[in-house]
């Protein structure tokens, strides 16, 4: 035992390193395989965005332009015809080929046959090296050097059959080929035949190459002994004739393809060129660049087309033209009629203010003619200083003084001004909000303005009923929502609630009837701001008026905090008596739109109210 232990030792010890190194070797190659993995998923990371935008880029480009559409659909359907018809004429071409060296090589191997089969019949040979010369002589014959068509043969004894005392002649092939080229089937239906002539296609060798060519077999009889006479017709001058014939095809239909791709585009360009024209000029004609006119040349059904729509073009330049100078006048007159007012209003008012302070010492008669006169007065000042307001909008000299405001406040003072009002018509008022402070970068007197609007307009037709005020902000945006429960709007005074000198009550009998100018200027101030006005109104229902604005000027909004459609209203009717009209002033069709939001399912109460904040 001693003798043998340090042998132990050692083989433990290699034992343990080739373990050791198999554990390297095995942690060398994770660490490759991770580098690979994690450089093959950073190029796909990197190339996949890359690719995801050169697709991107190809359907945009084939979604915008009629020219490449027009040119890749030509090519395509002129490249798929003519696969079809170089199919169709690459085959028949080969067919008949094939069949006129068919044809030939059964012909010539009829006569060869016989003519083989005539010698051996007539020859009068004794001993084995007279049989072989004379085999080797026909034999020789019958391969034909020289011909158009290259003649190999393949002569081989048929099997299972009695082996005579003077055969010496086994089997021969020219060119070193063997039997085993011919085909199985073509030497089944040979062994099997009398005299009848079969024939096979087939690949045989010559030298390094395989080439194509046809088998045609017959029996021969020899000092009664069958053979199998088999001759090869050489086929590689018609297949290389075929490919050339092939290779002009479709370097042909390439070129062809090619130049019916350039007469496409060339044509494509010649007709959309100018719709093209005329569309980037009726962008500018849009955009107010009244001037641009398309360029005609010749006197063609395009040229036609652009000086038909040039004469549009300075048609429409000339009534826009003149329709702007009649607006520019109205707004100049009404601006300058309110200021003009200004003075002599002021002196009337004035006079009314005594007559009116002095009504109490008046006759009955006198006494309500002073009243009346003072509120007439008032009310027309009202109307003076909001047509002043909306000629201001008009002009477009009025300007937004934003500022980071709470709108909580705002909301207070608004409801502080028009508490007496409220008073009077027995309303009460809810504000419903969950949060403390709102802070939002606004215009503050544009902002109570239009609040201030909504409020009295819910007042005024909110019959008594309680009004509900809802503030809520997202992200993006906060939003007020004024909510009456009065007489409502149809779907007709719902689409002009915000026209200039409208109001819903065609008798204007309503005691707080203002100019009909609030709920337009509050629009204005709306769009200033790049915020929604909302309006949603349902007959016997109420109405609910909602003021979306962004937190950040200069931020689109994506979504309002509140809903437009309240959840707390049973529609009776179909639904198409529902209306809403939305004034968006990033909506590209104009300031207003009409659309129809779905009910909700929250209430809204005066003691337990709650506000559902979706959007509809």
């Amino acid at each position: 035992m001693p003798e043998h232990a340090p042998e132990h030792t050692d083989a433990l010890a290699n034992v343990a390193g080739l373990s050791f190194r198999a554990r390297l070797w095995g942690r060398r190659a994770q660490i490759v395989v991770l580098r690979i993995l994690r450089l093959v998923r950073t190029t796909l990371s990197r190339a996949l965005p890359a690719f995801r935008f050169l697709l991107r880029s190809l359907r945009r480009r084939w979604r915008r332009s009629l020219q490449l559409r027009t040119v890749l659909t030509t090519l395509l359907l002129s490249i798929s015809s003519f696969a079809v018809v170089g199919a169709y004429l690459s085959n028949q071409i080969a067919n008949n080929l094939f069949q006129e060296r068919l044809t030939q090589a059964e012909s010539e191997t009829l006569y060869n046959v016989k003519q083989v089969q005539e010698t051996f019949d007539g020859a009068q040979v004794t001993n084995q090296s007279s049989v072989i010369t004379l085999v080797y002589d026909t034999l020789n014959a019958v391969e034909g050097r020289g011909n158009v068509i290259q003649r190999r043969y393949v002569f081989e004894a048929k099997p299972e059959q009695t082996k005579p005392r003077n055969r010496w002649v086994e089997s021969r092939a020219s060119d070193q080929l063997t039997i085993n080229v011919i085909p199985p089937e073509l030497r089944r239906a040979v062994q099997e035949s009398g005299k009848e002539q079969f024939w096979a296609s087939m690949e045989f060798p010559v030298g390094t190459e395989d080439r194509p060519g046809i088998a045609v077999g017959n029996l021969v009889t020899f000092n009664g002994t069958a053979y199998e006479l088999y001759l090869i017709y050489d086929l590689n001058s018609a297949q290389k004739t075929l490919d050339e014939i092939q290779n002009v095809l479709w370097a042909g239909g390439a070129v062809l393809v090619l130049m019916i791709g350039a007469i496409a585009w060339y044509v494509t360009r010649n007709v959309v060129s100018p719709v093209s024209h005329a569309a980037l000029v009726s962008e500018k004609l849009a955009a107010g660049q009244l001037q641009e006119r398309m360029v005609v040349k010749g006197e063609d059904e395009v040229a036609r087309l652009g000086a038909s729509f040039n004469h549009m073009a300075a048609s429409l330049q000339e009534q826009i033209t003149q329709l702007a100078t009649l607006s520019q006048m109205q707004q100049r007159f009404v601006s300058d009629v309110s200021h003009e007012l200004r003075t002599p209003l002021t002196t009337v008012r004035m006079a009314a203010e005594v007559l009116y302070d002095a009504r109490h010492d008046f006759d009955p008669i006198n006494k309500r003619s002073a009243e009346l006169l003072y509120n007439q007065v008032e009310r027309f000042q009202s109307l003076l200083a909001d047509l002043l307001e909306i000629s201001r909008f008009d002009a477009g000299v009025a300007r937004l003084d934003a500022e980071p405001t709470d709108i909580l406040p705002l909301v207070t003072h608004v409801l502080d001004g028009v508490a007496p009002v409220a008073a009077e018509y027995g309303s009460e008022i809810v504000v419903i909000c969950r949060e403390k402070s709102i802070v939002a970068e606004m215009d503050a007197r544009r902002i109570d303005r239009i609040l201030r609007n909504l409020v009295l307009n819910a007042l005024e037709h909110g019959e008594g009923k309680p009004i509900h005020i809802s503030v809520a902000a997202n992200e993006s945006a906060v939003a007020i929502a004024v909510r009456d429960h009065g007489i409502g709007m149809s779907p007709t005074e719902a689409a002009r609630v915000f026209d200039r000198f409208w109001r819903a009550d065609p008798a204007r009998a309503r005691t707080t009837g203002g100019s009909g100018l609030g709920l337009s200027i509050a629009a204005e101030d709306t769009k200033l701001h790049d915020g929604w006005l909302q309006a949603w109104g349902n007959k016997g229902s109420g109405s609910n008026f909602r003021l979306t604005l962004p937190l950040r000027q200069g931020e689109a909004i994506v979504k309002s905090p509140l809903q437009l459609e309240p959840a707390d209203v049973e529609l009776s009717g179909r639904a198409g008596e529902r209306s809403t009209l939305i004034l968006n002033s990033a909506a590209p069709a104009g300031p207003t739109a009409a659309v129809e939001a779905p009910v909700r399912g929250n209430a809204v109460g005066k003691e337990n109210s709650r506000e559902d904040s979706r959007e509809y």
